[in-house]
């Protein structure tokens, strides 16, 4: 079974979604469950992890509904403000959904570059674990350092890190992102997506063999074990479709065994997320 672990759905608001800007303006309009499932027959995709896209409880309604409503949707990862000191009525609320696997805050966006070592914030995520949730990491680069003594607060719970932290592929940076996520991988809590990269590239120039160095690092150091692939559906049309996404990751990993591309292409998803 081959699972997608990370893809959005949205309803195209300016204001909203002012994130996308001119450089992606291939993706300002809506994007719903019945333009995916057409994608996913055609590329032999079985299901998928809907992730929020937003930062607000009507998102992770929103993601919720549609997963209820289309059986592909395996299950979603939502929203909820994890500083709010009732985190915990929201999550016992929302434990009864059992579409909800995760929570996701958009790190990346945040000026603070060590935001997740806020205590309101740890006080959140202390509170994931009773209930099984895992936590999706979206972070740039330059947040690695806070991550990892993040995750050393945390060794029970189970933490993704999204589209391989995001490295400037374009710009060719790679040192420094290595570094550290080398020693993410020591944490045997923390997974990896196989997600956005080449959105990270040069969306018109990209090739595989630019991307493949970031692919090698982070399987030679979180293993088939802990990577997982998703293809950032529909972000990652501004820079190309979603079998060029898909043949990424599926002809970099055809050297290793069969049991391996299982894992990467959907054992692990279903596993961390229990879907």
């Amino acid at each position: 079974m081959i699972i997608d672990s990370h893809q959005h759905f949205w309803k195209y608001e300016p204001t909203k979604h002012a994130w996308i800007d001119d450089e992606m303006s291939a993706i300002r309009k809506d994007f719903l469950p019945s333009q995916l499932q057409k994608v996913y027959q055609e590329n032999g995709i079985d299901g998928c992890v809907a992730i929020q896209a937003d930062q607000t409880i009507n998102e992770t309604d929103f993601l919720l509904e549609l997963s209820n409503d289309f059986d592909f949707i395996k299950g979603i990862v939502g929203w909820v403000d994890l500083r709010n000191k009732n985190i915990d009525a929201t999550l016992d609320t929302y434990s009864h959904h059992k579409n909800i696997k995760g929570f996701r805050h958009v790190v990346q966006g945040e000026a603070d570059h060590n935001f997740l070592l806020r205590p309101n914030f740890l006080g959140g995520i202390s509170s994931l674990e009773k209930y099984e949730y895992t936590y999706d990491i979206l972070i740039f680069p330059h947040q690695l350092g806070a991550t990892l003594e993040f995750v050393k607060k945390f060794p029970n719970q189970k933490f993704v890190i999204d589209h391989i932290a995001k490295p400037y592929i374009k710009d060719g940076f790679y040192d420094g992102w290595a570094i550290l996520m080398k020693k993410l991988a020591k944490y045997e809590n923390v997974f990896c997506k196989l997600s956005g990269m080449i959105t990270e590239a040069d969306y018109n120039n990209w090739t595989p063999k630019q991307i493949e160095p970031y692919i090698n690092l982070v399987l030679e150091s979180f293993g088939a074990e802990r990577l997982i692939f998703g293809s950032d559906w529909p972000v990652c049309l501004v820079a190309g479709n979603y079998a060029k996404v898909k043949s990424l990751t599926t002809n970099f990993i055809a050297k290793l065994s069969a049991d391996e591309q299982k894992k990467i292409m959907g054992t692990n998803a279903i596993k961390f997320y229990n879907l």
